[in-house]
């Protein structure tokens, strides 16, 4: 056991550390200083947020039960940034053209700037990032469990009973008000906040690395003496030969391809905090590197863990337990440094971006609408009254995760909360992919396929596990009734997961495609559409859907398609091109 005083110190230090990093990168953009020649590898580091401590500890956790289960969580990131990297390329473009600062203002936007469809997107948002939060929450604490006799920290009871994950809540709230709402115009980059987050990427990977290599090289001589050891222990055998079901790889890899890009958090950095065309090339190669490198030690320290500790225990926390039980003070320092920062630069920026999508598609429609009813006005006091929101909605969105994290069954281990989490936010995928290849989709059908969607998401696996009764028998019914040919959706094969994640996706398709058959689209709804889907021209139908190469060899960045309805109803402000950049973008609107 470490002291806690050096633990809770250390922790501690590391936040100072953090409000440093940050307040470096704000005093740049004060003096605006040029963005450094690395500002490029910054942007592609901070995308590694995706990594948290699910990745830490509970990808370690997923390797000793069930072998290389846990790499579909990072194939379907590989793949959008690779093969998907002119999808993602396409989202950036619109939502520079059209001045969009979340998630849920990108979907609205494309259905006519609906604010039904950016209220159902941000309540989805809220609801599917709560279980993320709790999970970092009991990393963090369980981790500290691990290392201290945490009987007075929140374990028991008595006069010293201090609450452990509520002082990390309230520590990352204040992180995350102080740098993540200094500014009215959600579009202002945050250079601090992302060169924080830029640095916990680089702490969390050393960390990993240290750890790794300490098991395979010092713990045992070398990868051929830890798998040689390995095969010869049954419980090993049994997590490397366990086969994960085809339909289950399916999903794993499915909505870790949506979560890449619809998580709140990620498209914050991926999107909003873009800069330029070069910053995604970058991040195209460097962040599929980064996640194989993070990811290279999680099947050893898994073996190691089961070799040494039998199996027993909860092997989220095999990276803990093996430097403590060597007595290896200072790697464990070092081990449950990595963790918490990967469990704090999710927690932070998740809880920025929800703020931003709370304030704006929730709270300030009803409070604009009040404001105007009483014919008040004042721009430094609607100014003010946003921060004020946005302040309250990360306090507000913290809590709410602590109080899951105390009133859920956390007995199940990190991965299983995180698919639940990555199951609520697939439930935008239809209306934001179907948004830019279906003209005829409309907010009708986005609304109904959502709003349905995420019901039957929250009877199947939300409820479930705050302790309500469990109805995957019900998924399993209807699905085996549908496809009775399918033959996985009961029996020994027979996943709950993956039929709750598949009868909701599949409700929200059938009612997205129904609800926008059901009208014709509104006027603001085609002028939209011209906007996000793009007409191929006719040099482009000729030559089978590539532009002859010859004529644009020396050419920028293709810029958006814009229809000539859009052009007529063009707002009077002259639009801008970002030539550097290669992006489009518009005047800010102004209040008036």
């Amino acid at each position: 056991m470490l002291s806690g005083s050096i633990i809770f110190a250390s922790a501690f230090a590391y936040l100072l550390l953090l409000f440093a990093v940050a307040s470096y990168g704000d005093r740049k953009t004060r003096k605006k200083i040029p963005v450094a020649r690395g500002r490029p590898i910054v942007y592609a580091l901070s995308l590694a947020i995706y990594c948290t401590s699910w990745t830490y500890f509970g990808g370690v956790g997923l390797a000793a039960e069930r072998g290389l289960e846990f790499t579909g969580i990072y194939i379907g990131p590989i793949l959008m940034f690779t093969l998907g990297l002119p999808v993602i390329r396409r989202i950036i473009t619109l939502a520079k053209a059209e001045k969009l600062t979340s998630v849920a203002d990108f979907v609205a936007a494309r259905y006519g700037k609906n604010p039904g469809v950016a209220a159902i997107v941000a309540l989805i948002s809220l609801v599917g990032a709560i279980p993320y939060i709790a999970l970092q929450l009991k990393a963090v604490s369980s981790s500290v469990a691990v290392m201290v006799d945490t009987s007075g920290y929140g374990i028991g009871s008595g006069e010293n009973y201090i609450d452990l994950p509520l002082l990390v809540t309230l520590f990352l709230a204040c992180f995350a008000i102080v740098f993540g709402t200094r500014h009215t115009d959600a579009t202002e980059h945050q250079d601090g906040l992302i060169l924080a987050i830029a640095m916990e990427s680089v702490v969390k990977l050393l960390a990993f690395v240290t750890i790794g290599l300490y098991v395979v090289f010092f713990l045992f001589d070398g990868p051929q003496d830890l798998w040689t050891k390995a095969i010869a222990n049954r419980d090993v055998v049994t997590a490397l030969t366990y086969e994960t079901p085809v339909h289950r790889w399916i999903m794993l890899i499915a909505l870790s391809a949506f979560a890449i890009i619809m998580l709140p958090r990620q498209f914050h950095v991926t999107v909003v905090e873009n800069r330029t065309a070069n910053e995604l090339r970058t991040a195209g190669i460097l962040f599929p590197l980064y996640l194989v490198a993070i990811n290279v030690f999680v099947l050893p320290v898994a073996l190691a863990g089961i070799l040494t500790f039998s199996g027993s225990g909860d092997a989220d926390l095999y990276m803990l337990r093996l430097p403590l039980a060597a007595d290896m003070s200072a790697l464990t320092l070092i081990t449950f440094i990595g963790g918490f920062s990967a469990a704090t630069a999710m927690v932070i920026v998740a809880s920025v971006a929800l703020s931003i999508m709370i304030s704006n598609d929730i709270v300030m429609p009803v409070f604009l609408r009040r404001k105007l009813m009483s014919r008040a006005s004042g721009q430094e006091d609607i100014a003010g009254t946003l921060l004020n929101i946005r302040r309250t909605a990360i306090l507000g969105v913290l809590l709410l995760g602590y109080g899951y994290y105390r009133a859920a069954d956390m007995s199940a281990g990190l991965a299983s909360l995180g698919l639940l989490a990555f199951a609520a936010i697939s439930q935008m995928a239809p209306a934001l992919f179907g948004g830019l290849v279906w003209r005829q989709a409309n907010a009708r059908g986005a609304i109904a396929g959502m709003t349905l969607g995420f019901l039957v998401w929250a009877y199947l696996l939300f409820l479930p596990s705050l302790g309500g009764p469990d109805n995957s028998h019900v998924a399993a019914t209807v699905l085996d009734f549908l496809f009775p040919f399918a033959n996985i959706f009961s029996g020994p094969q027979a996943d709950p997961l993956v039929n709750a994640t598949a009868l909701s996706l599949l409700v929200n398709i059938a009612a997205y495609v129904i609800g926008s058959l059901t009208r014709a689209p509104k006027p603001l709804e085609r002028l939209q559409a011209g906007i996000f889907i793009r007409r191929k021209s006719r040099s482009e139908r000729a030559f089978g859907g590539a532009r002859p190469r010859s004529l644009f060899l020396n050419s920028r960045p293709p810029l958006p398609a814009i229809s000539a309805r859009s052009v007529c109803c063009a707002p009077s402000k002259p639009m801008s091109v970002n030539r550097d950049a290669g992006w489009m973008t518009t005047p800010p609107p102004t209040w008036r």
